[in-house]
C-alpha cells in the first residue's frame, strides 16, 4: 500500500509499505481523510518522531474494511473516526477513567503507524462510529475538537458562563465554536492575528480582540462579563498567552491551560501575586479522553457535528492529494500552517 513516511528528519516521502496484519481485536481501516496536528511539526522537523520511518497520522477517518476474529462492536463497512490513543487499561489512572493520564499506553500515529497511509490498522475500542450524516472531513475533526471539549467537561460546562478563548488557531476556534453550542453566556475571542480573529466571529465569537493593540486593556475592560462565571481558555500555548491570562482573569475565574509550551515560563512575583489575590483556579488538560473509553468528549463531538453546530470549512489550509501533500508539508519547514492541512486518499 502507499504510505506518507517521515524517512528521517526533514523528510517526507511517499513510499510503499505492507498492508497491516490484523491482530484478533483490531480493523483494518481504509483511510479517507487524515489530518496534520501541531503535535506532527516536531516529529516531521525536529528529531521528535519515536522512530523512523514513521507514518504519521493520528486525527483521521475512514471506513472497516475487515475486522479480526474477536471484533464483535465494530463491522465492515462501518465509517469510523481514530480515537488515537490506545490506554493500558489495567493501570490505577486507567481503572478510574482518566486515560489521558495513562503511562502505558500507545498512540496511533506516533508510537505506532498511522493513517497517513491507504489502510492502518486500529484496535476495536478506538473506533469511533460515525453517523451518516458526518462527512469523513468533519470526522477527520473529532480528535482536535474533543481535544477542546476534554477542559470545558472537567470545568463542569460552559453553560451560563462567559469564555474566554486565547489563542484561536485550529482548537481555539473549535473550541469557540463547541462553548457558543453548548450555551455559554458570551465568547471572546483573543488572539494577534487579524485574519483568525475575524474567522472567530464568523464563527460564533461575540468579541474579538488583538491583544498586540494599544486600546486591548481599555476593549478588554469593556466586554461585559460576569465576573465568577468565568472560563478561560488557553490554546496558543505561549509564556505570554499564559501570563495574559493571569491579567484578564476576573477574581474567582478558571483558567484551562490546553497550549503545550516549547519555552521556559518565568512568573514575576506581581504577576504570580494574581492567582493568589484573585484566587484563581488553573488547571491543565491533557488529551480528550474519559470514562467509558473514549468518553464524553466524543459523544458530544457526534452531536455537535451531526446537528451541523461545527463548522470546519473555515479551519482549512486545504484537501491535498497525496504528492501535493507532501509539497505542502515540506513548504511549512517547521513553522505551523494557517489551517488544517488534510491528506485525502479517497
Amino acid at each position: 500500500m502507499l504510505s506518507i513516511a517521515v524517512k528521517s528528519n526533514n523528510k517526507l516521502e511517499i513510499a510503499q509499505i505492507s498492508k497491516p496484519t490484523l491482530k484478533k481485536s483490531s480493523v483494518l481501516v481504509k483511510v479517507n481523510v487524515s489530518g496534520l496536528c501541531g503535535s506532527d511539526l516536531p516529529r516531521i522537523f525536529d528529531d521528535g518522531a519515536h522512530f523512523y520511518p514513521i507514518v504519521l497520522g493520528h486525527e483521521f477517518s475512514g471506513e472497516v474494511v475487515e475486522v479480526g476474529v474477536d471484533v464483535s462492536r465494530v463491522k465492515a463497512g462501518d465509517r469510523i473516526a481514530c480515537a488515537p490513543l490506545v490506554p493500558c487499561g489495567d493501570c490505577p489512572q486507567c481503572q478510574k477513567g482518566r486515560y489521558s493520564l495513562c503511562k502505558d499506553y500507545s498512540f496511533i500515529g506516533s508510537r505506532v503507524q498511522g493513517g497517513n497511509a491507504e489502510y492502518v490498522e486500529v484496535p476495536e475500542k478506538c473506533c469511533f462510529v460515525l453517523d451518516e450524516s458526518v462527512s469523513s472531513i468533519e470526522g477527520a475533526f473529532f480528535e482536535p475538537l474533543t481535544v477542546s471539549l476534554h477542559p470545558i467537561l472537567m470545568a463542569g460546562g460552559v453553560e451560563g458562563k462567559d469564555v474566554i478563548v486565547v489563542g484561536v488557531g485550529t482548537i481555539g476556534l473549535l473550541a469557540v465554536q463547541a462553548a457558543k453550542a453548548m450555551g455559554a453566556a458570551s465568547v471572546t475571542a483573543i488572539d494577534i492575528d487579524e485574519e483568525k480573529l475575524t474567522k472567530a466571529k464568523l464563527l460564533g465569537a461575540d468579541y474579538s480582540l488583538n491583544s498586540l493593540g494599544q486600546d486591548f486593556s481599555l476593549e478588554m475592560k469593556s466586554v461585559p462579563l460576569n465576573g465568577e462565571q468565568q472560563l478561560i481558555l488557553e490554546t496558543a500555548g505561549s509564556p505570554a498567552s499564559v501570563k495574559q491570562c493571569l491579567n484578564i482573569a476576573a477574581p474567582r475565574a478558571s483558567i484551562a491551560l490546553i497550549g503545550t509550551l516549547h519555552h521556559d515560563l518565568t512568573l514575576t512575583h506581581p504577576e504570580f501575586g494574581q492567582i493568589l489575590r484573585k484566587e484563581l483556579t488553573l488547571f491543565g488538560s491533557w488529551m480528550n479522553y474519559s470514562a467509558p473509553y473514549p468518553g464524553k468528549e466524543w459523544e458530544i463531538a457526534r452531536e455537535l457535528f451531526s446537528n451541523k453546530l461545527i463548522d470546519t470549512q473555515a479551519l482549512l489550509d486545504g484537501v491535498y492529494e497525496p504528492s501535493e501533500f507532501v509539497t505542502r508539508v515540506e513548504a511549512l519547514n517547521g513553522q505551523s500552517p494557517d489551517g488544517k492541512i488534510l491528506l485525502k486518499w479517497s
